[in-house]
């Protein structure tokens, strides 16, 4: 390295190393006080937000339309599904409308709380939503059923039940032509899960309604949108907490339902939870794993104990920096904390180092840590301004969060130079080292040490092999924007939202753009219908009801019929014997089955009759609570689908202006938006199908927004600011190093192994299959940082010259390298075992990486070279 470039940044260390020589005490007990008024001051002030919308720039087009949508409609931005199943409709409409009550009722928790498919318009409207042949053939069904209704109506309890039974098994009832076997097999089921242990209900809706009364599954969905505090770690824990506490109670007291919670939202908070719970435990094991790494390579306490007090005043003085420049953190730059302690470590480790050095060759302390600066400080001087200009280098992208981490890890960069220059050598006087000793290591390198050197035109030729063959991988070398991916896939929120993924009428993937008018909405909904990947659209002409008035001559009918039975109906239990009426009906059955051995419902008849059997010889007749639960099981949603049908009949014709406020804000905004629902045909699981459905849509519906179009839109910008990122800060880092260095040999010696190492860690992550994400994507700065701080200080040393009979593997600087290397692992790497496939990714990303850049250093670096001595 000339003398020349490097003379007038040599004199001040000098001059500065003097300084701090005479002054120690007063120069710790500055950087003291001013640490701690830096502490001060970002506990004070230092804010976060965790809103994961503003980690890409406001201005791109996919966030612009989110805006727009969100603006028009914000009942639809930052919501949790909560995903209600139940054995049947019944109980999944009642534990459904229970749920969405309950969340109603805590309105400092959440804004709004609907369901999308169940409210008083949609029971009332329900028959007018059916095609008229479907309302034919119900109606026929209900008006067959009558006789069984009317019946029920005034016996209500097990015993009016099976003597209706027994009577058209018998045929001694004509006006009962409602089909028989659904009914038996209800009975017969209801039997079978009490003896098995199992909870089970009858379906009156199924086998009354042909399941027409609204709730079509057994699954409902309950959208609630949380009141968020972007100002926490984890912006919607108060509701979420309350909406889980909820669920909790709710299935508490009825074991057959089934309630989860999933969403962006809810996904989001629980990979918090997830971060932060294997954040403490990860924390603990890389502290011991740094400090036995450092114990290892400094070999001495006090050095250890100086590099942590150099580390931890700059953490805070970048805290504080970060305080001033930003205000902040957001989810990324929370991250530089991990990024000061990998990189601001290097310099503490080379000071060090070469400090021990040369006090073990005999050195005065002073001599020694004037030597250190001398010989060490011009490359951590030119390490922190390399590395910095690469993390400067993301401020102009669209990556704002990334934006905000160069800008912070940037000032940590020369925050972290001045601690090690200014800290660590007034510490190194004060602490008063005695009888150094040479570091033995634990083992012979032997012929290792001259690798490089004894087998460099090998290791050249090898290294143009590997680079061209990772080229070719790379072409493989994909980014993963599905963040579902990142989460822990065995979580009962990913499990649900993939379940969801699958729906064609659930899935959270759906997409939603607006039209300025009714027509255009409707037009615009007939052009996305036509698309293979899209299997229906939704808007306000939906909601409207076709051929009402031959619908309602129907209803009206109907309601003639069986109107005065449904409002008689008794929601109580008459008190009969229930293990009687259990003992006449096997009589019966048993007769039946003597009598006709051609019976249609032979068969079911059989399983009845022995279920029956089993049942009152398990239960006695002084164990009354069976035979109560079993009544309660078969008839006790009965009064439900009743009172959902009578409600049914009293529908009315209506127009889309007497649509009530909780649907039409739904659909038509304030402004005169029409939002227009655009449901996806395939499993949105697969990536194939998500970029298909999410390409097609755009092209007839460029301003359509959702999640699909989120991920992938900041895949694509993520990608795209990385690239822009480092492809300016690798020709920024190389035209500083050629203007400093004044040699291009040197310049491309540095950058060279560092681009190797890049290529061959993207190569093997494409044979591990571990694709870059949102996650692992943050570690290329340090990555990079390291890369570009490790081949300074080699290359640096080299220029400098070797001692009579050194290696380069043998120096204090690749044990500096090495042990820097060491400590950055080490403290990264618990999370490659965390349950978050995010920061597992992250975390095997770096050890790749880490091992390649190490290699690359010290073995192909110095093999470029040539000979040592040169």
């Amino acid at each position: 390295m000339s003398a020349h470039s490097s003379s007038m940044i040599d004199r001040f260390l000098c001059w500065w190393g003097t300084q701090v020589l005479r002054f120690p005490w007063l120069l710790i007990l500055t950087v003291f006080i001013l640490s701690g008024s830096s502490l001060y001051y970002t506990s004070q002030n230092l804010g976060v937000n965790t809103n994961t919308a503003e980690m890409l720039s406001p201005d791109l087009p996919f966030q612009k339309n989110r805006q727009r949508i969100e603006a028009e409609f914000p009942q639809d931005a930052n919501v949790i599904i909560l995903v209600v199943d139940a054995l049947t409709p019944e109980q999944t409409s009642l534990a459904a409308n229970m749920l969405a009550d309950t969340l109603k009722a805590q309105p400092r928790n959440f804004s709004s709380v609907y369901i999308p498919t169940e409210n008083e318009f949609f029971r009332q409207q329900a028959l007018l939503f059916l095609d008229q042949n479907e309302l034919e053939d119900l109606s026929a069904k209900l008006i067959d059923a009558q006789p069984f209704i009317g019946y029920l109506s005034q016996n209500y309890h097990l015993e009016g039940l099976f003597d209706i039974v027994s009577k058209a098994l018998k045929k001694t009832d004509d006006h009962l032509p409602m089909d028989l076997e659904p009914l038996l097999l209800a009975i017969n089921n209801s039997l079978a899960h009490q003896l098995s242990g199992k909870p089970y209900a009858v379906s009156w809706q199924n086998l009354l309604a042909a399941d027409k009364l609204n709730s079509k599954t057994n699954r409902t969905i309950v959208i609630a949108r949380p009141r968020m505090n972007f100002e926490a770690i984890l912006p919607a824990e108060q509701a979420l907490t309350a909406a889980r506490n909820t669920v909790k109670l709710i299935m508490q007291e009825h074991p057959g339902i089934r309630i989860r919670i999933t969403g962006e939202t809810a996904l989001e908070h629980e990979e918090l939870e997830s971060v932060s719970e294997g954040a403490i435990i990860s924390g603990i094991v890389s502290l011991i794993l740094v400090c036995s790494s450092l114990w290892i390579g400094l070999r001495s306490f006090k050095l250890l104990l100086a590099t942590f007090i150099a580390l931890i005043l700059g953490l805070i003085l970048t805290a504080g920096f970060a305080t001033l420049a930003i205000g902040h953190l957001n989810l990324i730059s929370i991250a530089f904390a991990v990024l000061y302690i990998g990189l601001g470590v290097d310099y503490a480790i080379h000071l060090c180092l070469h400090y021990r050095e040369c006090r073990s060759e005999g050195m005065e302390n002073r001599e020694s840590i004037i030597d250190s600066l001398h010989t060490v400080g011009f490359s951590i001087f030119l390490c922190a301004i390399t590395t910095s200009m690469g993390f400067l280098a993301f401020i102009p992208t669209d990556y704002s969060g990334v934006s905000e981490l160069g800008v912070i890890s940037a000032g940590g960069m020369f925050i972290g130079l001045a601690v090690s220059l200014t800290v660590l050598p007034a510490l190194l006087t004060v602490l008063k080292f005695h009888h150094v000793q040479p570091i033995k290591p634990f083992f012979s390198l032997g012929i290792l040490t001259t690798l490089p050197f004894r087998y460099g035109k090998l290791i050249r030729i090898f290294s143009l092999v590997l680079a061209i063959g990772s080229c070719l991988l790379l072409t493989q070398l994909v980014f993963d924007s599905n963040p579902i991916n990142l989460r822990d896939p065995e979580s009962e929120s990913v499990a649900t939202i993939k379940e969801l993924l699958r729906s064609q009428t659930d899935s959270p993937f759906a997409l939603s753009t607006l039209a300025s008018n009714r027509k255009a909405a409707a037009h615009l909904a007939q052009q996305l219908e036509q698309l293979p990947s899209v299997h229906d659209t939704i808007f306000i002409d939906d909601l409207l009801a076709k051929d009402q008035q031959n619908k309602l001559d129907i209803i009206e009918d109907l309601d003639l019929i069986l109107g005065h039975q449904l409002n008689t109906f008794d929601n109580e239990f008459i008190q009969t014997n229930p293990r009687q009426a259990l003992l006449n009906l096997y009589s019966d059955i048993t007769a039946i089955l003597e009598t006709n051995t051609a019976h249609p419902n032979r068969a079911i008849l059989e399983q009845l009759q022995n279920n029956i059997r089993l049942f009152t010889n398990y239960y006695s007749e002084y164990n009354t609570q069976p035979y109560l639960t079993l009544e309660k099981t078969t008839l006790g949603l009965l009064p439900y689908t009743l009172d959902r049908l009578r409600t049914s009949l009293s529908a009315t014709a209506y127009q889309l202006s007497d649509l009530p406020d909780y649907i039409r804000t739904h659909w038509l905004s304030p402004a005169g938006q029409y939002k227009i629902l655009i449901m996806p045909e395939h499993d949105q699981n697969e990536v194939e199908n998500l970029k298909q459905f999410v390409a097609e849509v755009q092209t007839v519906a460029p301003s359509s927004s959702g999640l699909p179009v989120a991920d992938q839109a900041s895949g694509i910008a993520v990608v795209r600011a990385f690239i822009q990122a480092f492809t300016g800060a690798v020709i920024a880092i190389f035209l500083l190093l050629l203007l400093i260095l004044r040699d291009l040999k040197s310049t491309l010696l540095v950058i060279g192994p560092l681009l190797l190492a890049a290529l061959l860690t993207g190569a093997t992550n494409v044979l591990l299959n571990n694709s870059f994400n949102f996650a692992n994507i943050i570690a290329l700065p340090l990555l990079m940082g390291m890369g570009v701080d490790s081949g300074i200080h080699i290359m640096h040393r080299l220029k400098s010259g070797l001692s009579c009979n050194q290696e380069i593997l043998q120096s204090s600087t690749a044990r500096g390298v090495f042990f820097s290397s060491l400590t950055t692992l080490c403290s990264f790497s618990s999370l490659a075992f965390t349950p978050h496939v995010g920061t597992a990714s992250m975390g095997l990303l770096l050890a790749v990486g880490i091992f390649y850049t190490l290699i690359c250093t010290l073995i192909v670096l110095p093999a470029f070279y040539g000979n040592k001595q040169q």
